[in-house]
């Protein structure tokens, strides 16, 4: 695998800059084209269980009690608040979760899983468990856990960026 590395080096000849300017070998994209094959995979295997791909760290974040409003939701799944109240609305009418009005301040609402989102939740994690463990075929255990920890370290430098 190449990368692609942007230099200001204006003496590269062209067939130098062929090399190390193809956006589609860059990580960026081929992470991005892994992101949205798991995406495809996922909905296909979830859909049967009444779940969306997004819908999963909406509820997790709510079984493991990390957040329990609509903004807390968003910062605990690093959504913006619009695409999360369209998402929490289809997930109201899909009886996944249940909203209640907050008695002291009216503009929020208190989210909480539904017994049927309870008791459908296992499965759908082994469904993505499976669905991993599948696209993870041919890597040793240890390049699995090495792909997971610069995933995660790449995400920190997106969020540090963000801040910046």
């Amino acid at each position: 695998m190449h990368v692609c590395i942007f230099t200001s080096d204006s003496a590269r000849d062209d067939d130098d800059m062929a090399m190390t300017d193809d956006v589609l070998s860059t990580p960026g994209h081929l992470i991005s084209l892994a992101g949205r094959a798991f995406a495809r995979l996922s909905e296909l295997r979830l859909k049967p269980l009444g779940f969306g791909v997004g819908y999963l760290p909406v509820l997790v974040a709510l079984r493991d009690g990390e957040a329990g409003t609509q903004a807390e939701l968003a910062r605990a799944t690093r959504t913006e608040q619009p695409p999360m109240a369209q998402m929490l609305a289809r997930m109201e009418r899909d009886g996944l979760i249940k909203r209640t009005p907050d008695p002291r301040d009216g503009r929020k609402a208190h989210v909480v899983l539904t017994d049927a989102a309870r008791d459908r939740m296992p499965e759908a994690i082994a469904v993505l468990l499976a669905g991993n463990a599948q696209a993870l075929e041919g890597f040793s255990e240890r390049e699995a856990l090495q792909l997971e920890k610069l995933l995660k370290r790449l995400i920190a430098n997106f969020d540090r960026i963000a801040k910046a």
